[in-house]
């Protein structure tokens, strides 16, 4: 059969969506075409805030990447506004002239945010908060450190109002209603939701209702009905949105709010389909993520050929994006006389739970604080289930508590309906999870994360997620395994560097304060971590707290079996001197070094020092001009060479010269686990370039750069990244290469492991593909070794602040 051509208009998650459910029933059955407004692929328009307050980068909110449009046979044009849709001749036009021909089309064209018409609302420095370009404005406007206006206390403004907080403006939020969020909450979980909103340090005024937004060119400030005057740089209009139907409308389809569709998504016509915000479904309009994905299922999969699925208006649920911030609100909690409260506060915890029951059915829930039943209770209202008097009793408890005694939480888990909502933010249901799990033989959270999206985004459901995987896999599944970096934090170790970033947070005890670490002081897994992070990060404002390193970087030294130390000096690419193998011979006669090693780097070690001779040992050695060779350190540690072309007649380029180079440039780096480095002066590969983390084969053309290599525990051969012609590139590609790994690498794992986690696309489009990232990745190397290519034995030889650590304690008289 012949494929027909399906085209959609508009490029968002329920299009998104659709498209998978038509890929995974049909997948031959349509050769489809998309038409995207915005200059990008598909992305998770509710994850926006993460990355309005930096938590996140776009990449990690994108939904459908460039390759899976290239392997579903997807043509996408990024930045085409179809302008017209001819029914008669079944095409569409976007206005840059390109024009596809179509037997079914979809519309989806989403909102548009609405706009206060007050005196001033067309000023510069007006901003409305809908999809990545006014996340872009916002966080250029940000860097001023200015003032922002919020105009709108509902999830949009409260969002972007902590966003632009965390980017450092100081914040302003107007809600007209005298209670924020008053669709999705009462009064009393509204209070505590301004309460905390407060505390961040963001200004909340209700019952503020805007008369002008002042300024002549651009925006200088509001003016209230009520005089109040008030300076702002930006002002963010979140005051709500409404369906995008206008392209509908001009294509003669019947619209109301939106366009108008019956329960399979169908328009008027019936080869023309709309999905999302744009639709209007016996009079209702939709702008939260469930009831998206629930229509586009259903247009996917009548699409299809399913001609029994249909779309019923659902119940939705509520949560607000905002790190910190818990609550969750679903159905219908007014006030009614045949209506029932249950209230459950717990002031010095901070939470309050509502529950509204009539004739014994749940209709409606209210949490702030502990939200951890809303799927419980959300599934209770959808599903209509009697409440009787004994579950009465227990209900504001949870399903732990449903019926009375405590419930293994296994088996509250397993009571959920394969339909019960697990993840709010991309749509994921327990049977989907469980169902991929089962046939994708997954066994851990990231592998979940892959197939289904679930967890992958605020990160919220990530205890249901979990307990699904040990009902599916019982003792197959890890639980024990540490979920945070250590004990003392939930977070892992990139959400912990992501956050570092994000907040400007530059001491350890900031971060352990805004991040809410859960020991005073951290711990030993913890500490050494924080502080690569920070002197990584913040290279010329941070100071190395030595406290926080193991022993034998503070005393940059090995410590052995018996409480001596190894001496390792620094060979520039294997390379040394009669004066320097002097020196070592007679700092090892003078001390009574008892054991004399040459090392698989090409140096040499000195085992069996004691501490309190370190310092006079490093002196001798910084007087023949030897430094450090960090052999203690999670650092570059070598970079071996063989002899190239200066002597080897093999070798096709100085290998040992561009080692030198390299150990030159890069010694003193501190890094997330040790860095070795190999320089082969031809294929034959004497330096053994091919299994270490960085490695260069030096070929007739130029160079080889290798990566990603091991040969301890686990063994691997290198990657190839690239291959370059001369010298300067190489160094520009390597030392690129480090730098990216030194910021995106998590402490202790070393270069094979980070790259098999991103990806060995990732490094290559980071450093060889985009070029001005490689310069800028050099130019952050180059701040960071400012202060960083200061010899530690050098500073420690003498008599310093830290002379302390290598003195043997004296017996008291």
């Amino acid at each position: 059969m012949s494929r027909q051509k399906l085209v959609v208009i508009g490029n968002g998650m329920a299009p998104g969506r659709a498209l998978e459910e038509l890929f995974e029933r049909a997948p031959d059955a349509y050769d489809v075409t998309i038409f995207n407004a915005e200059p990008r692929v598909n992305y998770n328009r509710i994850m926006l805030s993460p990355v309005l307050s930096g938590e996140k980068q776009f990449e990690e909110i994108v939904i459908h990447g460039d390759g899976w449009y290239v392997d579903h046979g997807v043509t996408l044009y990024k930045g085409h506004k179809v302008t017209e849709i001819d029914r008669e001749a079944k095409t569409v036009t976007s206005e840059h002239g390109e024009v596809a021909p179509y037997d079914k089309l979809i519309i989806a064209t989403g909102s548009v945010p609405f706009i206060i018409p007050v005196p001033g609302h067309k000023l510069a420095g007006v901003l409305t908060y809908r999809d990545l370009d006014d996340v872009d404005a916002m966080l250029l406007a940000a860097k001023s450190k200015g003032k922002a206006v919020v105009i709108g206390g509902g999830l949009l403004g409260l969002e972007a109002a902590a966003g632009l907080k965390a980017q450092g403006m100081d914040v302003t939020v107007l809600h007209l209603m005298p209670t924020l969020m008053e669709r999705q909450l009462d009064e009393s979980a509204g209070y505590l939701l301004e309460k905390a909103i407060r505390a961040r340090g963001i200004e909340v005024i209700t019952r503020a209702n805007t008369k002008e937004i002042l300024g002549d060119d651009k925006v200088t400030g509001v003016l209230l009905e009520d005089g109040t005057k008030l300076p702002a740089d930006i002002v963010v209009m979140a005051v709500g949105i409404r369906p995008n139907g206008e392209l509908g409308k001009q294509a003669g389809l019947d619209c109301a709010r939106g366009i108008l569709v019956n329960a399979q998504l169908q328009t008027s016509d019936p080869d023309i389909y709309s999905v999302g915000e744009c639709v209007e479904f016996e009079s209702n309009t939709y702008g939260l993520v469930a009831p998206l994905y629930d229509m586009a299922s259903v247009c996917g999969r009548h699409l299809a050929g399913e001609t029994d699925c249909a779309f019923i208006h659902p119940q939705t649920s509520t949560k607000l994006k905002v790190t910190g911030v818990d609550l969750f609100s679903a159905g219908d909690f007014a006030e009614g006389d045949a209506r029932e409260d249950i209230v459950f506060r717990d002031a010095s915890r901070g939470v309050y739970k509502r529950l509204v029951l009539e004739d014994n059915r749940l209709i409606g829930a209210v949490m702030y604080g502990d939200t951890a039943d809303g799927a419980y209770f959300f599934n209770l209202i959808k599903s209509g289930e009697a409440i009787d008097a004994d579950a009465r009793d227990t209900l504001i408890f949870g399903q732990a508590y449903a019926g009375g005694a405590p419930l293994d939480p296994m088996a509250a888990v397993a009571a959920l309906p394969d339909d019960a909502e697990i993840c709010g933010c991309n749509g994921v249901s327990k049977g989907k999870i469980c169902g991929a799990i089962a046939n994708q033989n997954l066994t851990d959270l990231d592998g979940v994360r892959a197939h289904t999206k679930a967890s992958s985004s605020c990160g919220t459901c990530t205890g249901l997620v979990e307990q699904l995987l040990a009902l599916q896999l019982g003792d197959a599944f890890d639980a024990s395994a540490p979920k945070g970096m250590c004990s003392c934090t939930d977070l892992g170790h990139g959400d912990v560097r992501r956050l570092i970033k994000a907040k400007e947070l530059k001491t350890i005890p900031a971060v352990m304060q805004e991040l809410q670490w859960k020991t005073s002081c951290g711990c030993a897994k913890c500490r050494p971590a924080l502080n690569y992070y920070l002197l990584c990060d913040w290279p010329t404002e941070y100071v190395d707290d030595q406290q926080s390193r193991f022993i034998n970087e503070r005393v940059h030294a090995n410590i052995q079996k018996d409480g001596t130390y190894s001496v390792v000096p620094r060979m520039w690419g294997g390379m040394t001197s009669a004066k320097e193998l002097r020196a070592i011979a007679d700092v090892v006669d003078k001390f009574s070094i008892p054991s004399v090693k040459c090392t698989g780097g090409q140096r040499i070690d000195m085992l069996g020092v004691k501490k309190e001779d370190l310092p006079a040992v490093w002196a001798d050695l910084n007087a023949a001009g030897m430094v450090s060779g960090h052999a203690y350190g999670k650092a570059l540690r070598t970079v071996k060479t063989c002899v190239g072309s200066d002597w080897c007649r093999f070798g096709t380029q100085d290998s040992t010269g561009l080692g030198m180079r390299l150990e030159r440039h890069l010694w003193g780096s501190w890094t997330p686990a040790k860095v070795k480095l190999a320089v082969s002066g031809c294929p034959r590969n004497c330096a053994e370039a091919t299994c270490k983390d960085i490695g260069v084969i030096c070929v007739d053309s130029g160079y080889e750069v290798h990566f990603a290599g091991a040969a301890g525990l686990d063994i691997k051969g290198t990657e190839i990244l690239t291959k370059v012609a001369t010298e300067d590139e190489a160094m520009e590609v390597i030392t690129a290469l480090l730098q990216l790994y030194r910021e995106e690498g998590y402490y202790l794992e070393r270069i094979y492991k980070w790259a098999n986690r991103v990806g060995l696309d990732h490094a290559h489009k980071k450093v060889v593909e985009d070029l001005d990232n490689r310069r800028a990745l050099l130019a952050r190397f180059d701040v960071s070794q400012r202060d960083a290519q200061n010899d530690p034995w050098a500073a420690r030889a003498t008599d310093g602040a830290e002379a302390h650590e290598f003195r043997v304690l004296e017996p008291a008289s």
